[in-house]
């Protein structure tokens, strides 16, 4: 199949804080009145659905509790976010049985009863004041029965004799919650409704479909019909509106799920063409393969900078990927990704892209006085503090020193410099991919491809071309680093070893490294813990132009484990270790580098395939990552029978506990 379902992947019980959410408004639309009896209880509620809003945040709890207890299950709160001001203005209700519980350390742990059940609604507060839904999941993944008799503790507020603070206006005894649907109205100024007595306006929600000009629909309806031909395993999935319109599209060839089972640990999300208002509004994800060089993960075209675009397309990406999130993401700044983020990859850390961020200067303080110095001072504090302390101080120094601390822009990269600034990300581990080098700057993957006025329906060739040359760079370093040798001096044992293993792109950048330990000036033992020694290596840096200073490098080194960690972090930025580093191992007479810090996913001698082969089972059997593809394919189907009746679950359970039980055997007595 071509398109998917996505399901619930993650959720995320803390609150969210965001001072710059974008809000749109629908005009016309028209009051529905729903009746709560004596109890106070809505009478047979409507499902919930995209487009309903009510009066309160409330409202919208109580009318979803309601109809859960028709339904027979219960409610609970997953998310509210808040703006600074304290003033919620998002929500996200779930059954009860979402998630799963924390695992306990208690003697007698509590059975787990949660199941991951998807069903919830989101919901936001729209500038009329109302808060609408905006995304609603109606199937759970157990049973739920109205007349089971189970108590739910959401239902407390629903007892007999409760009644709403409502503003009554039927007969006295019976109350109301005021419902509204909101019309979408189309670009031609026509709207059509299943509503009565209102009053339409005609404004077009422009964040809520894609802005198609003449010929781009078809160019992506083709472009995706012919991958599918060339290549079955080409996804893509679609987001529609409430008219049938075109929201959101997300898509991945074969090649870029592959990759990112070999290259998924960091992955970036670029959305330079919807900051830069490119005519393709395009958000790309992004990996670096064994060479360094940037590989596509997948693709999406989205509405707008909304979080729910955004959450929409990090699911379906999330999906294609067998539901695996990275370990690191990086992004721009920016509340409505950081909030998308959250929500979809609660586990993974987070990184700002350093240097969108220090692109940003001349635009955001070039109008101040002292530009020029503060500037001087800003790269200072970022790149060149080793310890937090040493960055606190010295950011502190420089607001004081030039009377900026009522800057909004410096405000808020303040208060995000736990994603941004080095000293903060030692120990997330991040394959090169985040530039921490002063004037390092990362290119766009499809820089030079992609301009701000590429017609969309011309972006698809551009894409192409892209992806060939691409894949023709790899296939060349790949050649190049099986046939060629480096000459080498013989200068540590270190280069010797990682030249017969690493590819020759990943080699040249350790040369430099094995090069700068000859301008490390001295490396002396500062005090042992132990088998833990500490040694503080001496190296001239250049902080400013033409301006050299001399730095202390503290290098711990774990005798009896063999680990080593420079204080300089350059490992986990880079993905090798630093000249700091490599002057401590030798020092102690180390001949080799131990081999936890010899990547796999650097090696020239590890065979990766980008290519699914097709056997009789129609896959490549001897690929792990094709293995797990085609049992979860196969898993999936299973499911999506064996929802639909009591009958089948229960079938569908008992044959999959035999099948355990049968692999279980076979891994206990091996063929």
């Amino acid at each position: 199949m071509a398109t998917f379902q996505m399901d619930e992947v993650s959720l995320n019980s803390e609150p969210v804080y965001d001072d710059e959410a974008e809000e749109f408004e629908i005009e016309g639309d028209c009051a529905m009145t729903e009746y709560v009896g004596q109890t106070g209880i809505i009478q047979n509620p409507l499902p919930p659905a995209v487009g309903m809003e009510f009066e309160s945040y409330e409202d919208v709890y109580y009318f979803y509790n309601c109809y859960a207890k028709e339904q027979g299950f219960g409610v609970r709160v997953s998310n509210t976010w808040y703006r600074k001001s304290k003033e919620r203005y998002r929500g996200k209700l779930s059954c009860s049985s979402a998630g799963f519980k924390k695992k306990s350390e208690a003697n007698r742990p509590r059975p787990e009863t949660r199941t991951g059940c998807p069903a919830m609604i989101k919901f936001r507060l729209m500038e009329t004041k109302r808060w609408r839904i905006i995304e609603v999941e109606l199937e759970h993944n157990h049973l739920i029965s109205p007349t089971s008799g189970k108590f739910y503790k959401s239902h407390k507020t629903l007892g007999a004799g409760t009644k709403r603070p409502l503003q009554a206006d039927v007969a006295e005894g019976v109350q109301t919650i005021r419902l509204f649907r909101t019309v979408i109205i189309d670009s031609d100024g026509s709207g059509n409704a299943d509503v009565n007595d209102g009053t339409y306006g005609n404004n077009v929600d422009r964040y809520n479909q894609l802005r198609f000009n003449e010929g781009d629909a078809l160019a992506v309806h083709n472009y995706f019909c012919s991958s599918q031909l060339m290549n079955p395993n080409f996804l893509y999935s679609i987001d529609l509106n409430e008219k049938g319109c075109l929201r959101n599209i997300f898509w991945a060839d074969a090649r870029s799920r592959v990759a990112y089972g070999y290259f998924g640990d960091v992955v970036a999300i670029d959305t330079t063409c919807l900051t830069d208002k490119y005519e393709v509004p395009l958000v790309s994800f992004i990996g670096v393969n064994h060479h360094g060089h940037r590989v596509l993960l997948g693709c999406g075209l989205v509405a707008g900078e909304t979080i729910e675009s955004y959450i929409w397309l990090f699911r379906a990406w999330l999906t294609c990927m067998l539901g695996r999130p990275p370990q690191a993401i990086i992004t721009a700044q920016c509340r409505t990704l950081q909030a998308a983020v959250a929500d979809v990859f609660p586990r993974a850390s987070h990184c700002l892209c350093l240097s969108i961020i220090m692109q940003k200067i001349p635009e955001k303080l070039g109008g101040l006085l002292e530009f020029e110095a503060i500037k001087v001072a800003l790269n200072r504090a970022v790149y060149h503090s080793l310890r937090v302390d040493e960055f606190e101080t010295t950011w502190e120094k420089m607001i004081q020193h030039f009377g900026i601390g009522d800057h909004r822009w410096l405000q808020a990269l303040y208060e995000d410099r736990k994603r941004w600034v080095p000293v903060y990300l030692k120990d997330i581990f991040l394959a090169g991919m985040f530039p921490n080098q002063q004037n390092e700057v990362v290119a766009p993957f499809f820089d030079g491809y992609l301009h701000r006025n590429t017609p969309l329906k011309f972006f698809f060739d551009k894409y192409d071309q892209a992806l060939r040359t691409r894949q023709q760079k790899e296939a060349l370093a790949n050649l190049e680093s099986r046939n060629s040798r480096f000459v080498l001096k013989p200068r540590c044992y270190f280069e010797f070893q990682l030249e017969k293993l690493y590819t020759n792109d990943i080699f040249k950048k350790f040369q430099r490294e094995v090069e700068g330990i000859y301008s490390c000036f001295s490396t002396r033992q500062k005090h042992a813990d132990g088998h833990i020694l500490t040694y503080i290596v001496k190296e001239q840096i250049e902080v400013e132009e033409n301006r050299r200073e001399m730095r202390d490098y503290e290098v711990s080194f774990d005798t009896t484990e063999m680990e080593v960690f420079c204080v300089c972090g350059l490992f986990n930025f880079k993905g090798y270790l630093c000249r700091h580093a490599l002057a401590v191992l030798n020092q102690n007479g180390m001949e080799e580098i131990p081999p936890q810090y010899i990547l796999s996913r650097w090696r020239k001698d590890m065979k990766r395939t980008y290519i699914l082969y097709h056997g009789c089972n129609g896959i490549d059997i001897n690929n792990p990552v094709h293995r797990y593809d085609h049992l979860y394919k196969c898993i999936v189907q299973v499911v999506e029978e064996a929802r639909k009746s009591q009958d089948r679950y229960k079938d569908a359970i008992q044959a999959l506990d035999e099948i355990l039980n049968k692999v279980h055997l076979i891994e206990d007595h091996p063929v």
